[in-house]
């Protein structure tokens, strides 16, 4: 949680008698509509400001990837900025730039998008620049010779040589022993190595498609504005097949799976992962968000469990944090990571032991109302003010589209959160908090070489 949203909880938790319902605002006009070729428009009007977010959502990632060729959705992504039929390479930027728009792109293990912030009276510009490359993208040969070394090089930098990032690598293949979440979103360096243009070339054929995207639009216009503008310049871009796909759905209980990884740390810590459902593979919604308000329970700032009991209380950790993505694609992780407190010579294994009196204490005894309601307040205050910047209103619309859930969450979420109970809370953590669910990592640091 930002340092925003957990000043804005404090300031909810002084008020905690007030109803929640209090605290959501009116949901803002949102629209959506389907052009001929398959393409998906949602429009959200917020007529605060005059500035627009454009997204294209394409529903392509790493965990679309199979062994041998990992890495193809995040290089095909810097590749999207190589030039296309218009325009040459980095020209599109220039355009954007010059127009004080601000646009970048991300990939994950479910999507690719690509957004601009800009000036209402200029979002024609950036729709005109998005259909372009979306129907003709060059891919030309040099540029991705040029530009897969600077792919490498990012994977050097941000997990090769980063000991945390490449720790939950690894941790991260291990958790997810069927689906391809096990996949990283930047690829394995050999099959970076062996990559070629035309895997790419293959890759965009198969999976940019109108059919394939949605258009997300958020900011100071109107739906019959944006309908014109998508109408204009994405209508006549062609359907087409598309590949199959499926949820990566993952072995309910794998066993308990156990890792050791040196790297160059001077701390040792500690990944706990369990596998669970997301909200578009869950049979029970309810039990989705009660691991929401797990989450928050465990580490949820200066009163959370793991805080209080752990850190401050018993001296046992350093430092400890939760985190639970419910908006995936597939099924996935509740983790948990802790750092020994080495000053009082406390172990991996005693924060192990640790950790699960606090899960246990969940199943044995459900939370009081008063303390569930205290986590509440704060994961509504934090949604409440992350979704007042329409960037973050766009990427929440977004992504829910592109899992397969709908855009209409954002609006019905915090009333799906206040209907969880003490008694949920327990019925999640008896369920999930497993051993034949867990997955353990021990970070160490390197061993001097003999």
């Amino acid at each position: 949680m930002n340092a925003l949203a957990r000043r804005a909880a404090g300031l909810l938790l002084g008020t905690i008698c007030m109803p929640l319902a209090a605290f959501a605002a009116d949901p803002q006009p949102t629209h959506e509509f389907i052009l001929d070729n398959g393409l998906k428009v949602v429009v959200r009007e917020d007529h605060r400001a005059p500035v627009v977010v454009s997204q294209v959502w394409y529903k392509v990632g790493s965990s679309y990837e199979t062994p041998g060729q990992t890495g193809l959705s995040h290089a095909l992504e810097h590749m999207m900025f190589k030039g296309s039929e218009k325009l040459g390479p980095g020209e599109a930027s220039r355009i954007l730039r010059d127009l004080g728009a601000e646009e970048n792109a991300f990939t994950s293990d479910d999507y690719t998008a690509y957004y601009q912030v800009l000036a209402r009276d200029r979002l024609n510009v950036a729709l005109e620049l998005e259909a372009d490359r979306m129907a003709s993208l060059r891919l030309p040969a040099d540029e991705f010779s040029r530009e897969i070394e600077v792919i490498k090089e990012e994977r050097r930098l941000r997990t090769d040589d980063n000991p945390g990032a490449k720790a939950y690598e690894l941790f991260k293949a291990m958790a997810y022993p069927a689906s391809g979440y096990h996949t990283p979103t930047i690829g394995w360096m050999a099959d970076l190595q062996r990559m070629k243009v035309e895997e790419l070339r293959h890759w965009y054929e198969s999976w940019y498609a109108p059919n394939n995207a949605t258009l997300v639009v958020v900011g100071d216009v109107t739906v019959d504005e944006v309908r014109k503008l998508a109408e204009r310049w994405f209508a006549t871009i062609p359907k087409r097949s598309l590949p199959p796909s499926k949820l990566p759905l993952e072995l309910a209980e794998p066993g308990l799976r156990q890792l050791t990884v040196h790297v160059r740390t001077q701390l040792p810590s500690l990944i706990f992962g369990f596998n669970v459902p997301g909200l578009a593979t869950a049979k029970n919604p309810r039990e989705v968000h009660a691991l929401r308000l797990i989450s928050a329970l465990l580490d949820g700032g200066y009163s959370a469990r793991m805080a209080s009991r752990l850190e401050r209380g018993e001296e046992l950790v350093a430092g400890a944090s939760s985190r639970y993505d419910s908006f995936a694609r597939g099924d996935s992780l509740f983790v948990l990571s802790a750092t020994p407190n080495t000053q009082k010579k406390k172990t991996l294994a005693e924060v192990e032991a640790g950790i699960w009196k606090l899960l246990d204490e969940l199943k044995t005894t459900p939370p009081s109302a008063e303390e569930l309601e205290r986590v509440r307040a704060q994961v509504i205050a934090g949604l409440v003010y992350d979704r007042d910047s329409i960037s973050s209103q766009a990427t929440t619309i977004g992504q829910l589209e592109t899992v397969g859930l709908s855009w209409k969450l954002i609006d019905n979420e915090l009333d799906e959160l206040k209907s969880v109970t003490p008694a949920d809370i327990q019925a999640a953590a008896r369920t999930y908090f497993t051993r034949e669910r867990l997955s353990v990592a021990h970070v160490l640091p390197e061993e001097p070489a003999k």
